[in-house]
C-alpha cells in the first residue's frame, strides 16, 4: 500500500511522466519502483478519479502521458497517510512513509498512526521474549545474541515513538491542503 501513497505524494508535487515519476520515487527512498508496480498504480487511480492522464505530442516518437494528482486523489493520499491499519503497522516502510506525512495530517490523525506502529512493536517485543526464552534454554549463545539484539532494537524503537508521538502532538494543525 505505501507504493500508492508514494505515487500520489510524488504527484502531489507536480504533473509527471511515468518514467519521470519513477525517477522521483527512488531519488527520495530506498525503494526500486517498477514499471509493473507503477503504471497499474496509475491505472487504478485514474480509475478512481484519482489521477488524471493527459497526452503530450513528441517530435518522432509517440505521445508521452503525463499524469496529475485530482483533489479526489489528495483527499485519498490524506486518507491513506492518515490510516496505518495493524496488519501493515509492523512493516517499518508503511510507517516511515506515512511519517514523512506527519505535516499533512492532524494531530489526533498522527497519534493514531503511531500507536499502530506502537502496537505492533510492543508485539514484536513478545515474540522476541519468547525467542530469547527458547534460545536460552537449548543453551544457544548465538541465538540468544540475535534474540537480545532484536530486543533492543525494538525496545529502542518504542522509545523513538514515544518521542514522536510528543513531537506530533506539539506540531501545528495540518497545512491548507490538506481535506
Amino acid at each position: 500500500m505505501y507504493l500508492d501513497i508514494l505515487v500520489l505524494s510524488r504527484l502531489r508535487q507536480g504533473a509527471a511522466h511515468g518514467y519521470e515519476l519513477r525517477r522521483r520515487i527512488e531519488a527520495t527512498t530506498s525503494f526500486a519502483m517498477h514499471n509493473n508496480s507503477l503504471y497499474p498504480a496509475l491505472r487504478r487511480f485514474e480509475e478512481a478519479g484519482a489521477v488524471e492522464r493527459t497526452t503530450e505530442p513528441q517530435d518522432g516518437r509517440p505521445p508521452r502521458h503525463v499524469y496529475r494528482i485530482t483533489p479526489a486523489g489528495t483527499r485519498l493520499l490524506h486518507d491513506m497517510a492518515a490510516d496505518l491499519p495493524d496488519d501493515l503497522a509492523g512493516n517499518e516502510g508503511e510507517f516511515l512513509v506515512r511519517l514523512s506525512l506527519f505535516d499533512d495530517l492532524a494531530p489526533h490523525e498522527r497519534a493514531r498512526v503511531i500507536a499502530a506502529r506502537d502496537r505492533a512493536v510492543e508485539l514484536r517485543l513478545r515474540r522476541l521474549e519468547e525467542i530469547d526464552g527458547h534460545a536460552a534454554g537449548a543453551g544457544s549463545p548465538w541465538g540468544r545474541l540475535v534474540a537480545r539484539e532484536m530486543l533492543a532494537r525494538a525496545e529502542r524503537e518504542r522509545g523513538w515513538l514515544a518521542e514522536l508521538a510528543r513531537r506530533a502532538a506539539a506540531l501545528d494543525p495540518p497545512s491548507e491542503r490538506t481535506p
